[in-house]
């Protein structure tokens, strides 16, 4: 492995991801600046949304004061030494934070101290993967404290708003749909969502927010999920919460959603 080539990959990759948002999510959110009234918050607020890009992409700083959890994706050859990768993604992570690409962010969980570097147990988080390719690719997710917050995991059967709902589609619809609603804007919306249906707890949490890597014009390869997104997407932007809660027409920019075997006791739906 060339250290140095890698490292310079690594400190791109967080520079980028800190300080400019992705296309596809751009072009979702300039499309629905038009739909929203003239002079109104949520027209506002969108207003708001894209300078900010616009002001982070030629600056290089940060989109967001809170540059978030910091969640490497990798996936890698078999026999490939992870231990090595993960140890220069923590020097990137290290330097990058010394640069002011990310906040420091990582605050010991006892004591309250920040370890001014965002390394400490837990910090950055590592999703590793291998694959028969001779290919590297690595995923990066800023994930802010404040859509974090508002992650919400679901166990079927529920009972939302005084009606029980069971253990199928309509019932992960009903908990997808009260996720974005009890949110109300807090995290920091619009919002884009990644769900898992199934798998155990900490792995559906997991899932979901993988989910996020997706494009959001993609197609879910299984109908009834494709279905599902796009019912939860014209759904979710007729509960007029809006962008930021101001109300409006752009609550939900995309809904992706995948599904993991379960136990038969269980059937978690967790919401990214």
């Amino acid at each position: 492995m060339n250290t140095a080539r890698f490292h310079a990959h690594l400190l791109e990759l967080i520079r980028r991801t800190s300080a400019f948002l992705p296309p596809d999510v751009s072009e979702v959110i300039d499309a629905h600046r038009a739909l929203e009234q003239a002079g109104s918050k949520a027209n506002l607020a969108l207003e708001l949304v894209a300078q900010n890009i616009g002001l982070a992409k030629r600056h290089s700083a940060p989109i967001c004061q809170d540059t978030g959890t910091i969640g490497f994706f990798i996936t890698t050859p078999v026999g490939f030494d992870q231990i090595e990768l993960e140890e220069l993604c923590e020097e990137a992570v290290a330097e990058a934070t010394a640069k002011g690409y990310l906040r420091q962010n990582s605050v010991d969980s006892v004591t309250g101290h920040n370890t001014g570097n965002n390394l400490g147990p837990g910090s950055p988080i590592f999703h590793f993967h291998q694959h028969r390719a001779d290919t590297v690719d690595i995923r990066l997710v800023l994930k802010g404290g404040g859509c974090e917050n508002m992650s919400a995991q679901y166990s079927l059967p529920a009972t939302l708003e005084g009606k029980r709902f069971d253990r199928d589609l309509e019932g992960v619809r009903s908990c997808i749909l009260d996720a974005v609603w009890q949110a109300q804007g807090k995290g920091c919306g619009p919002g884009f969502l990644g769900v898992c249906v199934g798998s155990d707890r900490a792995g559906g949490y997991s899932v979901a927010k993988e989910q996020l890597l997706r494009l959001c014009d993609d197609t879910n390869p299984d109908p009834r999920l494709a279905e599902l997104e796009a019912r939860i997407l014209d759904e979710a932007n007729q509960l007029d919460i809006g962008p930021m809660g101001f109300s409006g027409k752009l609550t939900v920019g995309s809904c992706k959603i995948t599904a993991n075997n379960r136990l038969p006791a269980s059937f978690f739906v967790s919401v990214a």
